[in-house]
């Protein structure tokens, strides 16, 4: 209670206007933070996500974790990613959901803050491997607004599940519009074979 109080009040004095649909809050889920430009996504993403009620969980690189950090960084919902064995972290996620934990994992897809050709497609992988929807939040600069927006259930027609993704992105320009990545997984540029969807590989 303290937490949303203090989020709430954050949006009451911040320049930024919270603008949100209500995310499933009773099972697990993915909650997609994008355009990901700026180390202030991360702080708006808390006040959003507290402010709905929502207990978010994010991946980090494990070095966060060391140290003084660690406590405060696993106290905030992180979770500890080692990048040199990804599948460990889809695995992870997997064993969670199943012991029943109800938790939104927060999952930047553009894996940079820099602009870049693809988004990393990892989040997809998880979603499919847990059944878990996908939330998409987002941040835009050119409105001063942030919240989050639809929640997908992905089919795993990957093009046709990122058509919908980049629709709703299509006027959303993150805090630095330079850096934005256009929604896209390398996936959707390889042809599949006949009668494949192109499900999307473990990429973290």
């Amino acid at each position: 209670m303290i937490r949303r109080a203090l989020a709430r009040a954050y949006w009451a004095v911040s320049r930024w206007t919270l603008r949100t649909e209500q995310p499933p809050t009773d099972r697990p889920g993915i909650l997609i933070g994008a355009p990901h430009t700026s180390n202030w996504d991360f702080v708006l993403m808390l006040a959003i996500s507290t402010s709905v009620g929502v207990r978010v969980r994010w991946l980090g690189k494990h070095t966060l974790f060391k140290g003084v950090m660690g406590p405060f960084a696993r106290a905030l919902g992180g979770i500890p990613v080692d990048r040199t064995d990804p599948s460990r972290v889809v695995d992870d996620i997997v064993a969670r959901v199943r012991r029943g934990e109800v938790f939104s994992l927060v999952i930047t897809p553009e894996g940079t803050r820099s602009k870049g050709e693809y988004w990393k497609s990892g989040f997809y992988r998880i979603a499919r491997a847990t059944g878990m929807p996908v939330t998409l939040g987002y941040v835009d600069r050119t409105t001063m607004t942030a919240g989050l927006g639809p929640t997908l259930e992905l089919t795993g027609d990957v093009r046709a599940d990122m058509d919908l993704v980049r629709a709703f992105y299509a006027d959303k320009a993150g805090f630095d519009p330079s850096r934005r990545t256009e929604p896209r997984l390398r996936e959707e540029d390889r042809p599949a074979p006949d009668g494949a969807t192109g499900e999307a590989a473990p990429t973290v």
